[in-house]
């Protein structure tokens, strides 16, 4: 089947992420999406594993989702948010604060995640600011941590295994070390401490996984190490919920397994549920009130264009109608039991070094992955959209995945790993 005419005109100018241009394979030409599925131009369906880079946790064109985007188009698409609000905004602002823990009460909107995560970085050090605490600008934050592609949050992604390591010594250096899963790992984050708290103001982690740095799971218990240290030693502490925020590892946010309230969170991806770019950043009572002044440069510089745009605003609280009215978290909890039953024999292939689940997530770790975009490639001739990256294949399907669905994208894994 040839090409469409706008597929070959159009393809020579485009520049796509996270691609070596010069040999990656031709992409997909994307015709339309329903449920787990993604019709291509030529008409074949796949079953996408990883629900539109972990977003669509409703699965796709969600009927509730596209009636509500509907009817705030026909009324209002977008206002300016300096000076003017709206209702889709504050009825999501009042949403999200009734379902996060503790006093994280004020939220300020932003169009994605990276963003998100610089203005709690920009929070947090201007709060030191504010207060007339000098000295404390930079942040922590962890190996095998990714917090976004602009260059602020690049300095607190891994600088070794990351993917932004051409950038070091570009960006304002931070302080990335070892996360405390253990007793040596905690002996020296705890010395680090006593010896750069001064210079530091806020902790930032992926609380239970750190998604795109590979997939890596910790246990509640040291998120309740990192508050318990941020406490001693006067630091906020930052929780970037952006991947594992609303239900994806089966409570509908990561913090809540740990019983702890962070200073600032963000949260996007699956905040609109998969329709719209959006995200948040939300600050607890007292950060908020560091910017409390009669000074105006003790105001939050900073405003996207397309701040709070009621269009995704309206489908956030459409993505929020659906977790109070269809069993969202019941669904993850089952996608748990049959990602961990389905994937352990995988464990059993050569190669493969690890075979971990939580909620809805599945990851197959190997010892290498030589050429992932050729993975890639014999995951599309099993009808199956997994994008392998690093050392993993990993699954992170829409919450309303059909069982029969989930087999499909687990036989595949297995199918090809066995190869």
């Amino acid at each position: 089947m040839s090409s469409p005419d706008w597929y070959e005109d159009g393809l020579p100018h485009i520049w796509l992420p996270y691609s070596q241009m010069k040999t990656a394979p031709a992409p997909l030409a994307a015709y339309a999406t329903e449920g787990s599925r993604i019709i291509l131009e030529d008409g074949r369906s796949l079953v996408d594993g990883v629900a539109a880079w972990w977003t669509a946790c409703h699965g796709y064109n969600h009927p509730h989702i596209r009636a509500c985007a509907e009817a705030q188009l026909a009324r209002m698409p977008h206002v300016m948010f300096g000076g003017m609000v709206h209702e889709p905004a504050l009825r999501l602002s009042s949403r999200l604060t009734a379902l996060l823990p503790g006093d994280l009460e004020r939220v300020f909107y932003t169009d994605s995640g990276s963003v998100a995560v610089e203005v709690a970085m920009k929070m947090a050090i201007q709060y030191r600011l504010n207060r007339e605490e000098t000295g404390r600008t930079k942040l922590l934050a962890f190996k095998g941590g990714y917090h976004g592609d602009t260059l602020a949050t690049m300095a607190i992604c891994d600088p070794e295994e990351g993917m932004h390591h051409l950038f070091a010594g570009v960006m304002p250096a931070q302080h990335v070390i070892d996360l405390p899963r253990d007793e040596a790992t905690t002996a020296a984050f705890e010395a680090f401490l006593n010896t750069h708290a001064h210079e530091i103001t806020a902790i930032i982690v992926e609380p239970l996984v750190q998604g795109a740095g590979g997939m890596l799971f910790h246990s509640p218990d040291v998120l309740r190490r990192l508050r318990d240290a941020a406490d001693r030693h006067g630091l906020l502490l930052i929780l970037d919920e952006i991947f594992t925020g609303f239900g994806r590892t089966g409570t509908m946010f990561a913090c809540q397994q740990a019983g702890i309230v962070p200073d600032i969170i963000t949260l996007s991806k699956a905040l609109t549920g998969g329709t719209m770019a959006l995200a948040a950043t939300v600050a607890r009572r007292h950060v908020y009130e560091a910017f409390l002044s009669d000074n105006p440069e003790h105001a939050l510089m900073h405003g996207p264009t397309f701040m709070a745009n009621p269009l995704a605003c309206a489908c956030a609280n459409a993505s929020l109608d659906l977790f109070e009215q269809e069993p969202r978290l019941e669904q993850v909890a089952a996608l748990e039991t049959a990602l961990r039953e389905q994937l352990e024999p995988c464990r059993t292939l050569p190669g493969v070094k690890d075979v971990r689940v939580m909620g809805a997530i599945g990851v197959v770790e190997l010892d290498r992955i030589a050429d992932p975009a050729a993975l890639r490639t014999r995951f599309i001739a099993e009808n199956v959209w997994i994008r392998p990256f690093r050392n993993i294949v990993y699954l992170t399907p829409a919450f309303t995945i059909t069982p029969e669905e989930l087999r499909t994208l687990t036989q595949a894994i297995y199918k090809v790993l066995s190869a």
